[in-house]
């Protein structure tokens, strides 16, 4: 089985079956990450430039591990110490890279639409990493992977998101891939970041009472809050977000079931999450870092195709 299109550009271009084969091969990675020699030949003769104009940490180790893991041959490409700070454009970089003959590109940037720019203009095939507050589909991916992993199969499952909604890629790509695979989705978070076309465009309840949230979902999504992509003034202060909004301990003891807590990271303790929760049983937030690795290797041999064959 092959995967509909070229590129992974977002969750919105992808089917369900797209979906579900991705889940599946990330699987079947997962078992090889188990045994004492974790590397195959999958990708041998594939050349793979990881371009990040963003800063990054873990989805970057988490791409260049895949690609080891699949021993290709991978390029790192940090925008600060290149000619990209002496002016050179995103399309000269690019096509600079491809005459050394480069067959996948993985690229975060800060600008929405980068990824899709690059795939109409190069003939490798793009991952996005992540694009300005557009999309992550390889967060969304492995946070689908993790659910399963942990609950089963999405499709009908409630999937609460908590926090920026509004600047978050990661929350964006979530809403796509679990509407398209049956599952329920609520968001939770100050009205000011939280848009408005939501409830209607996408069919995603909203709620602005976390205990409330909470007490409706399954699997609790919790979110950072994208500072550095405010510009303007959205809440009073942290420590007013926190009382409000941040997941504790004693909010979780006071429903009735247990619910999943993940968070795609960085996370800011004491703000969005306690400590307490973060590290606690409930949460598998150190499981979807482990789950990054298997599932961007499914990403990467399904998009070269017939080339890792």
């Amino acid at each position: 089985m092959q995967l509909s299109t070229k590129h992974l550009l977002g969750i919105k271009d992808l089917s369900s079956e797209d979906i579900s084969l991705i889940l599946t091969t990330a699987s079947q990675f997962k078992e090889v990450l188990q045994r004492p020699v974790k590397k195959v030949p999958s990708l041998r003769d594939i050349t793979i430039v990881n371009l990040f104009y963003e800063n990054s940490t873990r989805t970057r180790f988490s791409f260049e591990l895949a690609e080891k893991r699949l021993s290709a041959d991978a390029i790192n490409f940090s925008s600060s110490a290149s000619s990209v700070s002496k002016g050179e454009t995103l399309l000269d970089t690019v096509n600079n890279i491809l005459s050394m003959k480069v067959d996948m590109v993985v690229m975060r940037h800060s600008a929405s639409g980068a990824p899709h720019f690059l795939a109409k203009h190069i003939p490798a095939a793009i991952v996005n990493a992540g694009d300005g507050i557009n999309e992550h589909p390889t967060q969304a991916l492995l946070d689908a992977f993790s659910i399963q992993e942990k609950i089963g199969s999405l499709e009908g499952k409630k999937v609460l998101l908590i926090g920026d909604i509004m600047h978050s890629r990661v929350a964006l790509s979530n809403i796509y891939l679990l509407k398209k695979m049956g599952a329920e989705v609520m968001v939770a978070g100050p009205p000011t970041l939280i848009p408005t076309y939501l409830e209607q465009a996408l069919q995603v309840k909203v709620e602005y009472n976390l205990k409330k949230a909470l007490q409706w979902c399954d699997v609790a999504n919790v979110l950072r809050i994208q500072l550095e992509r405010q510009n303007q003034v959205l809440f009073s202060s942290l420590r007013e977000y926190n009382l409000a909004y941040g997941v504790s301990k004693k909010l979780l003891d006071g429903l009735q079931k247990e619910i999943v807590i993940m968070h795609p990271g960085p996370i800011n303790r004491g703000v969005e999450i306690d400590s307490d929760v973060a590290d606690s049983s409930q949460s598998i937030i150190l499981q979807q870092v482990e789950n990054g690795v298997a599932v961007r290797m499914a990403v990467l041999y399904l998009l070269a195709g017939k080339k890792a064959e």
